[in-house]
């Protein structure tokens, strides 16, 4: 059970991931936490309320995605994020916007196993490593004319009994001697001492290719045809060679799947995504008509049309059962440079009802981000260039000169907000990049005067910058 955070305590977690933006960190915080106190409520007052949507509205590269996302982290909860451009009206070719709530569900029920998974680890670690003795000291094979007919006839005569082809059992059709089980001891002994992890082993593993075509088509109604075929058809098996390491946690992985309910894990998958799912659009504004009148506009309002039920509330059929939206946080974002809010359907503005503007970022805004979150570029390309031994390190006026140029550059050219400092970072440390593996544990100090070196004269040539920055 994740711990119920105030909204304050989500503003202060979202604070160590996105630079400023307060408005929309409370916004977004704000609608998390009225989802704990709606389930203080009686149940009948909890079929009442729901949630209130958000519409973010801003630049891109301002931190939009990024809020949400990490919102759905701090909180544990079922999350997707999905373009609305990829949405094609019903009747048309592409994706139809049921799949958004299908997606939400697949991530659900992942996070509801892993959970359970966790919870069966010891045991399955147990089965895991039984199977890792047997494979590295193998029963010896007894000599038999082997009729194939009897065998497939024996195999579906135990299937029709009820019992599983024994595919994993590594001593089927085999003899164990007391030389063998001795071992088998000294093996194990060493299994739990861990001095046999990087021994590499053949073992078989099912095969995870996906099929496509006719199973996706039908996946997008809600209806898995694999779970069907898997149910008649035994699971193919491949062999991989790895290290016991590797094999181990594939191993605990299939012990595990044997371990858990399915039934218990798809119904609290459901719940979960149903009271605490988020799904984020994206690029919503791309669906509004604006001020264009083409022949590709008629689709656009169909699309908007047919995520007003999803969004209003309506129940969707998974594979995992159907899904009620009434409760889903429902997060819409664009940059509305083109179109405005009041461009989408009035019945779709009503369903988004707190709208949030984000602001540009600010020469101060970009030297806190290059510096002050815990995933800061500025110690992603620190460690990076570590890891061939070269250290290198920033001073604080070279980190100022590179800001000033993000929101030149921002100013003169796009505006791609944050995203620019990536650009000019990956320019400005080209040569340490290239150069770094040979370098052999040297070090780097980027000064002002570096970083006017590399990439000033790109800056101050507006034709340049527009190719390169």
């Amino acid at each position: 059970m994740v711990e119920v955070q105030t909204p304050k305590q989500i503003v202060e977690k979202l604070d160590q991931y996105v630079i400023g933006q307060d408005d929309a960190k409370r916004a977004v915080a704000v609608a998390l936490y009225n989802r704990y106190r709606r389930m203080q409520l009686s149940p009948k007052m909890q079929e009442e309320i729901t949630p209130e949507n958000l519409l973010m509205i801003g630049p891109t590269g301002v931190g939009k995605t990024e809020i949400a996302r990490r919102l759905a982290k701090i909180v544990d909860a079922p999350f997707v994020k999905v373009e609305a451009t990829k949405f094609t009206e019903v009747g048309y070719v592409g994706r139809d916007v049921e799949s958004m709530v299908r997606d939400l569900a697949e991530t659900a029920v992942a996070m509801e196993e892993e959970k359970q998974f966790k919870k069966v680890r010891v045991r399955a670690e147990k089965e895991a490593n039984k199977r890792l003795v047997k494979i590295l000291v193998p029963a010896i094979r007894k000599e038999k004319n082997s009729n194939p007919m009897a065998e497939m006839m024996n195999m579906l005569q135990g299937m029709q009994n009820g019992k599983a082809p024994a595919a994993d059992d590594a001593d089927a059709g085999g003899e164990v001697t007391d030389d063998i089980r001795n071992k088998r001891l000294s093996v194990a002994e060493q299994l739990e001492k861990g001095l046999l992890e990087d021994r590499e082993i053949t073992v078989a593993v099912n095969d995870e290719k996906k099929g496509g075509g006719m199973s996706d088509m039908y996946g997008q109604m809600g209806i898995d045809l694999s779970d069907t075929i898997g149910a008649l058809m035994p699971k193919k098996k491949v062999e991989r060679t790895m290290t016991v390491k590797e094999a181990r946690e594939i191993f605990i992985k299939e012990e595990s799947d044997k371990l858990v309910n399915h039934a218990d894990i798809y119904h609290d998958a459901i719940q979960s995504a149903e009271n605490n799912g988020i799904i984020f659009i994206d690029e919503i504004d791309k669906i509004a008509a604006g001020d264009k009148h083409t022949s590709g506009e008629v689709s656009r309002e169909g699309v908007q049309r047919d995520i007003l039920p999803i969004v209003e509330g309506s129940q969707i059929n998974t594979k995992y059962g159907p899904i009620n939206t009434d409760h889903i946080l429902f997060i819409g974002s664009g940059a509305f440079a083109e179109a405005k809010p009041s461009d989408l359907i009035a019945e779709l503005q009503g369903r988004f009802p707190i709208r949030v503007e984000l602001k540009d970022l600010t020469e101060e805004d970009f030297v806190r981000i290059l510096t002050e979150p815990d995933n800061a570029l500025i110690k992603q390309y620190i460690a990076l260039i570590g890891a061939d031994g070269v250290k290198i390190t920033f001073t604080k006026e070279a980190v100022n000169r590179i800001a000033e140029i993000a929101t030149q550059v921002n100013h003169d050219t796009d505006n791609i907000g944050a995203r620019r400092l990536a650009t000019i970072l990956e320019k400005l440390l080209e040569d340490v990049l290239y150069e770094g593996p040979d370098m052999a544990m040297g070090s780097v100090t980027v000064t002002q005067q570096y970083v006017d070196d590399k990439i000033g004269h790109i800056a101050a040539d507006t034709n340049m910058t527009r190719y390169i920055l």
